[in-house]
């Protein structure tokens, strides 16, 4: 593989092309073309030695890349898959790092008539509540996880290449379907998220005063409101079944919670909570 194209070079976009230029193989020397909107953004990739260089031309930007991975918010990308279109054959692998993964194949089916078999889903589980490109870590997914969700039609040697990929960059690579990987991260990824950014409008409109008290609980459990919002809305538009779901069954778990502590049920208390330490203490320690 000698060219990449990475279209959207923000955190994960710009991690991974980071990724690769460190790499000790073969994949050290890829050729590695950004392309975006925003051309302060990509003068700065550029500038920071994450991208070899950049086009604003779509056509010129996809010139002889044997990969397109496409690193942007899920909203954007039945614009950017009617525009890459005409510039790709069936040798050319499209990949995406999108959060929801059964919206992704709709949208793909929706725009080329059917699903491609050189349309590998991916998704990596890591990030950080920064974004943008100037937060980009080579590192980033390193022993981290990252889902493919191809469709039974997908090209078996191209699964294999975007495979190869992540595992250059220190991932654990699994393959599941798009339903199951979008189940589990609603409860795992999109569910703590909502509760983050609810908890801090629930306090701003409860009190203005309420951070002043806020220590270091407070903070690790806020941290991801800092999250990117455009982001998260996408997210929450393209997964919002399981999302609901989720939310629902978290509700019931708190009224639990409530009947428990009106009823002031010390030792039911005690073993939710004791529960909830052991569970999470084995889950640290593997």
């Amino acid at each position: 593989m000698n060219k990449i194209c990475i279209i959207g070079v923000g955190l994960i976009g710009g991690s991974f092309a980071l990724g690769l230029k460190n790499s000790l193989n073969k994949f050290q020397q890829l050729y590695i073309m950004g392309f975006g909107r925003n051309e302060a953004h990509l003068q700065q990739a550029q500038e920071l030695g994450v991208i070899d260089a950049y086009s604003l031309d779509i056509t010129k930007a996809l010139s002889g890349a044997e990969l397109v991975l496409i690193a942007t918010p899920v909203n954007s990308f039945k614009s950017i898959l009617e525009m890459i279109k005409p510039h790709i054959n069936k040798d050319t692998i499209v990949s995406d790092v999108g959060s929801t993964k059964g919206s992704v194949i709709a949208t793909v089916k929706e725009v080329f008539g059917k699903m491609p078999e050189n349309f590998i889903p991916a998704h990596p589980i890591a990030g950080k509540e920064q974004s943008g490109v100037q937060a980009a870590d080579g590192t980033l997914f390193n022993n981290k996880r990252i889902i493919l969700t191809p469709t039974d039609n997908a090209n078996a040697q191209m699964i294999a290449r975007v495979r190869e990929l992540w595992e250059v960059l220190g991932a654990k690579v699994e393959i599941m379907s798009d339903k199951t990987h979008d189940d589990l991260l609603a409860m795992t990824s999109h569910l703590p998220h909502m509760l983050a950014f609810s908890l801090m409008n629930y306090l701003i409109s409860s009190d203005a005063n309420a951070l002043d008290y806020a220590a270091g609980g407070f903070k690790d459990f806020s941290r991801i409101a800092s999250s990117d919002a455009v982001m998260w809305r996408d997210i929450c538009l393209n997964n919002s079944d399981e999302i609901v779901k989720h939310i629902q069954g978290y509700n019931q778990t708190l009224n639990t919670l409530v009947i428990l502590i009106k009823s002031k049920d010390s030792q039911a208390l005690e073993k939710l909570f004791l529960s909830a330490k052991f569970e999470r203490d084995k889950w640290l320690d593997n």
